[in-house]
């Protein structure tokens, strides 16, 4: 990273070159490619996340506005706009998957000594998923609804930073309680889930993996009490009562013990009922665990906000998954640009100060840094000022 080379350029060597090369050799995607390759590919795709273009016209055209920005960014010729929409079309998508996990596990470590505010060495999870709609007019493949369409993402996050470290994309038909099946679940990890993820067969997985899950309850659970805990209830606690699902179907489920917490959210003044594996953290801390969960849906506003995916570049299910994929590695990179060059304020704030200089020649530690606007003024004291009498 040196001042020599744009600010554009030095994000997009956080990803190596053998890295792509090698993703690229696995699902064949450099087959007979003489110009054109991922590496390009993915230049333009993260350049068109930046600044946030429109189209695959108003990438193209900003590119290709300065020849020798493209010949500096490694282009050896000008980017035709069908030549970048072809790649969306027919590069295996993997290669983005494939290529933001690496990221994921990049970043995982820097983001590792946050503190969450909870008294809790254990990793925190929180599952969620958010469905972004699409037209059913240009995506018929993706149909929801008699008049929409949309996509899933099913998103696992690392609380600690937060860092996504599983995503599954699939038709918005798909309900989020049978995404569980096919995760891998973290002995001593705990996991926080809506209600929607209330399924006592899949909820006995997360259990018999030695991990810990807390949701909310649904409104017609029916629980059998076998014993109940002190609460303390000027914190908002009404009661934390141990015991087993009442329904013999239920029960079979989950033949172990659950423990069932209710609270009041000073807030909100809403009553709030939630579920837990474990039986030895404090009540309060489940329900603080649970408010946490919120920060998956923070991460969700982040993408969906700041990110270029409410615009697609493509119509085909290849081409959305590569802009989708393409879109959470540059958040990953984000990341971790901003943990390694220990930068100030927000995630926000480093991308927007990338996105108004994508072509400036200067450091990103220089560019990113906040800089004190008195370090401009003269400040040695024996230099005369012009206008003194």
């Amino acid at each position: 990273m040196n001042s020599g080379r744009y600010t554009v350029s030095q994000v997009i060597e956080l990803v190596e070159r053998t890295t792509l090369s090698r993703l690229a050799a696995r699902y064949g995607a450099e087959e007979r490619v003489r110009h054109f390759k991922c590496r390009q590919q993915f230049i333009c795709m993260v350049f068109a996340q930046m600044p946030s273009r429109e189209s695959l016209r108003d990438i193209t055209t900003c590119l290709n506005a300065r020849a020798e920005t493209l010949y500096h960014l490694g282009f050896t010729e000008p980017v035709a706009k069908l030549t970048l929409a072809d790649a969306n079309d027919q590069r295996d998508w993997r290669i983005w998957e494939d290529l933001a996990k690496s990221l994921m596990r990049k970043a995982r470590p820097l983001h590792a000594g946050e503190d969450l505010g909870l008294d809790l060495e254990n990793t925190i999870y929180a599952l969620d998923s958010t469905t972004i709609d699409l037209s059913l007019t240009l995506f018929p493949w993706a149909d929801f609804r008699q008049a929409k369409a949309g996509i899933k993402v099913h998103t696992q996050i690392d609380l600690r930073g937060p860092i996504p470290t599983c995503i599954n994309i699939t038709g918005a038909r798909q309900h989020v309680v049978g995404w569980l099946d096919s995760l891998l679940f973290e002995a001593g990890a705990f996991y926080l889930m809506d209600r929607g993820y209330m399924d006592f067969t899949r909820l006995i997985l997360i259990a018999n993996a030695g991990a810990f899950f807390v949701t909310r309850a649904k409104c017609n659970l029916q629980f059998t009490r076998h014993y109940s805990k002190q609460v303390d209830r000027f914190t908002g606690l009404q009661s934390a009562h141990v015991g087993k699902p009442t329904l013999t179907k239920s029960r079979k489920a989950f033949p172990v013990l659950l423990r069932k917490v209710r609270f009041i959210d000073s807030e909100t003044a809403k009553e709030l009922v939630f579920l837990t594996n474990n039986l030895e953290i404090p009540a309060l801390a489940v329900a603080m665990l649970y408010k946490m969960r919120w920060r998956i849906e923070l991460f969700f506003r982040w993408i969906k906000g700041h990110l270029r995916i409410k615009h697609y570049y493509g119509t085909g299910p290849n081409a959305v998954k590569t802009q989708i994929w393409i879109a959470i590695a540059t958040y990953l990179i984000i990341a971790i640009l901003h943990k390694q060059l220990r930068l100030p304020g927000t995630l926000h704030r480093t991308l927007q100060l990338l996105s108004v200089h994508p072509f400036v020649k200067v450091t990103l530690n220089e560019l990113l840094m906040e800089t004190d606007h008195r370090t401009f003024i003269n400040s040695d004291p024996n230099q005369s000022n012009l206008f003194e009498l």
